[in-house]
């Protein structure tokens, strides 16, 4: 294959433009070019009269590796270079004996992943979420956003595909990809359903809407290749013998004997942590981000960004950062362009915020969260201040207390709908009365409120100083009626189980997994880390099978 890179075309070029271009570039007649693949494509808007795509190609020759090889030393370009595309490889099986069934808890990005990796290679994993299978979780979802009524193990954050599964599918991912498990997730969800232009976008995104329909069928995928699934099934214990794990209890009641548990648990299962953290599971507190969501309409954001073409584009995103003058970063976050602010709240009493966008990214409105870097040592301060923590002051667990406090306060403060407030209005500290231009798109309600009394003043003040740096780059951004809305405290995991180089917690047979694990930030690099765990396994363990040590239950040993 010959990779070109920086192949540019209009915005608007007419269809076969990628393949006459390339073979401009290779100065070859266009029928030696057998194949022409788009590896990624980008917009490029920084001139506004003069929009254009750039694209990455691989190309196929006639003639075979030896007319490529030579093609690519005769022009000597820097962006025309001979290369061998990098395919994912499983490892071989190891050869020791799992001591029993595999089991993976969660079905988020890193979970569904590491199952279906198991399941494809004959280890017949067993796949636990204490949520709602997708279908049964959307009903539940919407129910909550239209009556308030929170059912605590399905919502937003529980449930099947995890808290990815109401957003807006952002693919991207700062992770390089020298193995091919990036590209592996990519071909995956293809393969279920996804938009088949997740595999060269530059910003692939599936859509909440295309998602859900990907992770049942992945599900299925698992179940025909021999794994299980099953859901409403909670992680409530663990069985340690001799320093090694060697049982679940579920729900309470249920106990199982098992071989080796990936906790792909996710950010938001608070009590887990705690359970695990009681049984000895070495873990630490972490830095994160927390603050508001914002929202501008989407007509400006794409004025703003690609000028009067916008209507002719997808709709346009941007990613701000800023560097506060306390030293603290102030980013945009989780950008959903024409989507909606949701209700993600997991808990009684506690009030979350998350953004959400459909394939098409047609709503009225673009959102993101706009948050801030806070330290282990910011919400020990925090908590010194507002009392002593429930954990104590020295608990990895203590970033959790910190975002209950926040969402306690964000829900006190909307009378247990989303909080809301005018741009212009959160700068003078006052409360909203009326909406301007920009309409709140909260689902689940919203309520004027003071977005001061929920964040630490250090916080607020950023947010501010950020809005204010980010007007300079995207007019309008500081607009008086822009809409602010809270509390954004579930960017990651404010925890860390610590693994080993061979992936395992210091409770061996235990592997800490994906977001919540505190190794990932998003779809993509929670779904390759679930890849990188299952590798772990495969190099060391055979496939299990009852028969290996007679530990099955009599439901596996049929």
């Amino acid at each position: 294959m010959i990779r070109i890179n920086q192949l540019k075309l209009s915005a608007w070029h007419e269809k076969g433009a990628v393949e006459k271009q390339a073979a401009r570039l290779l100065r070859v007649p266009p029928d030696r070019i057998e194949g022409c693949f788009i590896v990624r494509r980008s917009l490029d808007a920084r001139k506004k009269d003069a929009i254009r795509y750039i694209y990455t190609v691989d190309v196929r020759l006639s003639g075979g590796e030896k007319a490529e090889r030579k093609a690519a030393a005769r022009l000597k370009d820097p962006n025309l270079t001979y290369m061998t595309p990098v395919s994912y490889r499983a490892p071989e099986s190891g050869t020791e004996d799992p001591g029993g069934r595999i089991v993976v808890v969660g079905s988020g990005p890193a979970g569904l992943f590491c199952t279906y990796m198991l399941a494809k290679q004959g280890y017949r994993p067993l796949l636990l979420e204490r949520g709602a299978p997708v279908e049964e979780r959307v009903e539940d979802v919407e129910a909550f956003w239209r009556t308030g009524v929170l059912k605590p193990e399905s919502n937003v954050q529980f449930g099947e595909g995890g808290a990815g599964t109401f957003s807006d599918g952002k693919l991207n991912t700062a992770v390089k990809d020298e193995n091919g498990r990036i590209r592996k997730v990519l071909e995956t969800f293809a393969e279920h359903g996804a938009p088949e232009d997740i595999l060269y976008l530059s910003k692939p995104h599936i859509g909440t809407d295309r998602l859900r329909g990907v992770v049942r069928a992945m599900r299925d995928s698992i179940t025909a290749l021999g794994g299980e699934v099953r859901f409403h099934a909670c992680l409530t214990d663990i069985r340690i013998e001799d320093g090694r794990i060697r049982g679940i209890v579920i729900n309470g009641t249920e106990e199982r004997t098992i071989g080796l548990l990936v906790l792909a648990i996710g950010h938001s299962a608070r009590d887990t942590f705690a359970m695990l953290w009681e049984r000895g599971l070495g873990m630490r507190p972490k830095a994160f981000a927390v603050g508001l969501r914002i929202e501008h309409r989407q007509e400006k954001i794409g004025q703003a960004q690609y000028g009067d073409a916008w209507d002719r584009l997808p709709a346009a995103d941007y990613k701000v950062t800023h560097t506060a003058k306390d030293g603290r970063g102030v980013y945009s976050f989780c950008m959903c362009p024409g989507g909606c602010v949701v209700n993600a709240s997991s808990e009684e009493g506690r009030l979350a915020v998350n953004g959400m966008s459909n394939y098409a990214r047609d709503g009225e409105n673009a959102n993101s969260a706009l948050i801030v870097t806070v330290s282990p040592e910011d919400y020990a301060s925090y908590a010194r201040e507002h009392g002593a923590p429930a954990q104590g002051p020295d608990s990895p667990l203590i970033g959790l207390e910190f975002q209950r406090r926040l969402e306690e306060r964000a829900y006190r403060a909307g009378q247990g709908k989303v909080p809301v407030s005018l741009y212009g209005d959160f700068k003078r500290h006052t409360v909203s009365r009326a909406a301007g231009s920009v309409i709140p798109s909260a689902r689940g309600g919203w309520h004027f409120a003071d977005l001061h009394s929920i964040l630490p003043p250090f916080v607020s003040e950023d947010i501010i100083e950020g809005i204010e740096a980010f007007d300079r780059k995207i007019p309008g951004f500081a607009a008086e009626d822009a809409v602010l809305s809270g509390v954004e405290s579930r960017t990651s995991s404010p925890v860390r189980i610590m693994r080993n180089e061979e992936y395992t917690a210091e409770i061996a047979g235990i592997y800490p997994c994906g977001e919540g694990a505190g190794y990932a930030g998003g779809i993509t690099s929670a779904a390759v880390d679930g890849i990188r765990v299952f590798e772990a396994i495969c190099r060391r363990y055979r496939p299990y099978a009852p028969a290996d040590s007679g530990r099955g239950t009599e439901k596996e040993r049929e």
